[in-house]
């Protein structure tokens, strides 16, 4: 096999097209490092597994939807303990920094970092960092023990020499994070750096899903039956909910299909206009005259182009790096209401619910309370065997840890032309709102590049070479 040198990305190449995208260690940059029995092989916790430790060759495949002849492609390696460590489990000083927004599952995390380093590697200095990464500069730092953290699962919000440092945040966390392990690894520093992708957008790639996103879908669907209710209590009710997805449209689309209850459902992958034959304003129309009542569900980042240049924050930007955001649900609201009074002369009765901070500060649902502990522990693991520059995330099913590079270098959208977002349309019975053209545009900014190898494969497929192009 062929490795790169240690400046640029590990990738390792092998067989029949397998590419192993591996993440930092510390003995890349720091040579004669000691190692340690894993404590987890005392642990009687751990005693009836058939198999302690992750084997070190072991990775995850990043596509598992293949055919005979496509090269193996793109594999992770596999999240888990090894049995040989890098830190001394009395030299270790853990912190945990949360940045960014509340998640449902945030406070989860944070207590099954605590207690997966406290009983299963036998650390006891674990330090919260208060106020993000500003907190690094003011020193504000709390204790954290598995005393203190005990119960935190249960609220919504969030609490707060050889180091481990583990981030929990969204694209612009990670990308802070990246920033931090090459200073560290310049200065030859021995600390781990492990990253934990929080984005209820769940627009985090390669992972499969970012935690916090099943609460949020569930508490979305309560939004939108609470909308139904009513909308079909008033003559031509229309009920308008608001959902997060700044860019992508998950959570909206997710909760449509779970409430059944939705007649249109926009995202900000999907464009859509409101005047003219196929408009927005012609389907709503069309739906209150078949059914009496209609519920629209909008992500906060859909029909912004459509909002006038006098409230459209162009160029600005939050402290995130974020473009900022007008808000599309009042302002939709009103165009619908303009639009049916002074154009139709038609009587309706819209309610408009916002319910973000409502699902931003719940506690997490049983699901992202199991997921986030696999994540915090699969974290742990990954720091305490001196694997660094990471984020961790499921894989195809299977955890994984993936370089801040590749989750940093493009973000989760809803794909408008799969057979998901036809599920969707299917249920709602919406037009799709695109021409041919938009299709056509559409499937060019969702085709990867293709990339010729040497065995002939393009893009996964096996090409002929003497059929002319």
């Amino acid at each position: 096999m062929g490795q790169e040198s240690d400046s640029a990305p590990k990738i390792v190449t092998g067989e029949f097209g397998y590419t192993l995208e591996d993440v930092p260690h510390l003995s890349d940059y720091i040579s004669h490092l000691p190692t340690y029995p894993n404590p987890l092989q005392d642990n009687p916790a751990y005693s009836a597994v058939r198999q302690y430790f992750v084997d070190l060759g072991d990775t995850v495949a990043q596509k598992i939807v293949v055919h005979k002849d496509m090269p193996r492609g793109t594999h992770f390696r596999r999240a888990g303990p090894r049995q040989r460590v890098y830190f001394d489990s009395d030299d270790v000083h853990a912190c945990i920094v949360t940045c960014g927004g509340l998640c449902p599952g945030l406070n989860t995390v944070i207590r099954e970092i605590v207690c997966g380093l406290h009983h299963m590697y036998g650390v006891k200095s674990v330090l919260g960092i208060d106020g993000g990464y500003r907190g690094f500069y003011s020193k504000n730092t709390i204790p954290l023990t598995p005393n203190t953290v005990n119960d935190i699962h249960k609220r919504g919000g969030r609490s707060l020499g050889r180091l481990e440092v583990y981030i929990i945040g969204g694209d612009g966390t990670q990308k802070g994070a990246a920033v931090i392990f090459e200073e560290i690894r310049r200065r030859g520093l021995k600390v781990a750096v492990a990253g934990i992708p929080k984005t209820i957008d769940n627009d985090i790639p390669v992972i499969d899903k970012s935690f916090g996103f099943d609460s949020a879908v569930e508490e979305a669907e309560r939004a939108i039956t609470a909308a139904h209710v009513e909308a079909t209590s008033i003559e031509n009710g229309i009920g308008l909910v608001k959902l997060m997805g700044r860019y992508s449209g998950f959570i909206a689309m997710y909760a449509t299909l779970a409430s059944r209850d939705v007649d249109c459902c926009l995202i900000p992958e999907s464009p859509f206009y409101l005047e003219g034959p196929g408009g927005l304003f012609e389907y709503i129309e069309k739906r209150l005259k078949e059914n009496g009542h209609m519920v629209i569900v909008i992500a906060e980042g859909a029909g912004q182009e459509l909002l006038s240049d006098s409230l459209r924050s162009a160029n600005q930007q939050d402290a995130s790096g974020n473009k900022l955001l007008q808000d599309v649900g009042l302002w939709i609201s009103q165009r619908i209401k303009d639009h049916f009074s002074k154009q139709r002369k038609m009587a309706i009765n819209l309610k408009y619910i916002d319910p973000t901070y409502m699902i931003r500060a719940i506690p997490s649902n049983a699901s992202d309370n199991v997921y986030c502990t696999l994540l915090a522990q699969s974290a742990v693991h990954g720091a305490m065997a001196g694997y660094t520059g990471f984020t961790v995330g499921p894989v195809n099913g299977r955890h994984a840890y993936i370089p801040f590079h590749t989750i940093n270098e493009s973000r989760n959208k809803v794909v408008i032309t799969d057979r998901m977002w036809a599920r969707l349309l299917s249920s709602t019975n919406q037009p799709s709102f695109l021409s041919p053209k938009d299709v056509i545009e559409a499937s060019k900014r969702e085709k990867a590049p293709s990339v010729l190898l040497e065995n002939g494969f393009v893009d996964g497929e096996r090409i002929n070479k003497d059929v002319a192009c």
